[in-house]
């Protein structure tokens, strides 16, 4: 895995700003504190988060939290070689070793032991105990731990109890305002300003029956897939259907309404 120092910044994953979450960010790197990130799908968290770990010059390890994920998927286990049993680091020991930035994508999915495990790095102590070999470790110089989740897709069984989001400095994401995902759209697919505006101004009619019809709201990353697909020749109709209708339902009646939403927008232009 490569490591971006501060000569390769300009060749940092491209992120759009909203607001003061870069400044935010570089605070809470410099001063040893945890994050937390909350916000819908696909709004951009794991993107600042790739360009932030660019911009300090740190390593990254990702983990995309699921249901099987446990304690000893981050922290790692004894296997067995040809020369015998040895012990292999975790993506979360790693980067505790390494002062690396860990990132931890929809923490609330993995399994309950995971969050014993982050607590002892998400305050003064900032130490990793492993228990199968009896080390603790002193977190290395300029690790940071980062977890995201979307506060509107918990349930009772996969909420963060409050005990743990009063460990992190928390920062709120959403969609961003209608210029600017008309340039992240742009910029990221490739295509031009008019047809980013136009599927922007489509994403905003259907992000008002979020709650109503959908239990998710169309994303910014649909919005840069449907670019890519119009862009590299797919029929307009088509590409919304494929890349933005059908990954937000299975009920067929539903995609026919917002297909009707999408041709009010393309075909009667």
């Amino acid at each position: 895995m490569k490591v971006i120092t501060k000569i390769d910044q300009d060749k940092a994953t491209y992120y759009q700003p909203q607001g003061e979450e870069v400044a935010l960010f570089t605070h809470a790197w410099q001063q040893q504190l945890p994050v937390l990130l909350k916000g819908p799908t696909g709004c951009g968290k794991t993107r600042f988060v790739q360009h932030m770990a660019d911009k300090l010059g740190k390593k990254l390890y990702t983990v995309a939290c699921h249901d099987d994920l446990s304690a000893a998927d981050l922290i790692g286990r004894h296997l067995i070689g040809s020369d015998g049993t040895y012990w292999q680091d975790g993506p979360l020991t790693r980067a505790v070793r390494e002062g690396a930035i860990c990132y931890l994508d929809e923490v609330v999915e993995a399994r309950k032991d995971t969050t014993v495990v982050i607590h002892p790095l998400t305050d003064d102590r900032r130490i990793l105990p492993i228990d199968r070999t009896g080390e603790i470790i002193k977190a290395a110089s300029g690790f940071m731990l980062v977890v995201s989740y979307n506060p509107g897709y918990q349930n009772l069984l996969k909420g963060m109890k409050p005990s743990t989001r009063q460990r992190f400095v928390a920062m709120r994401f959403d969609y961003p305002d209608a210029a600017t995902e008309v340039k992240i759209v742009a910029k990221e697919s490739g295509c031009d300003i008019c047809l980013a505006t136009e599927l922007v101004t489509i994403a905003g009619h259907l992000r008002q029956l979020k709650d109503h019809d959908l239990e998710e709201s169309a994303s910014t990353r649909l919005l840069i897939y449907t670019a890519q697909l119009i862009q590299h020749g797919l029929a307009v109709t088509e590409a919304c259907r494929a890349a933005l209708i059908e990954p937000l339902t299975d009920d067929e009646e539903t995609v026919s309404a917002l297909m009707r939403v999408v041709e009010a927008k393309f075909v009667t232009e």
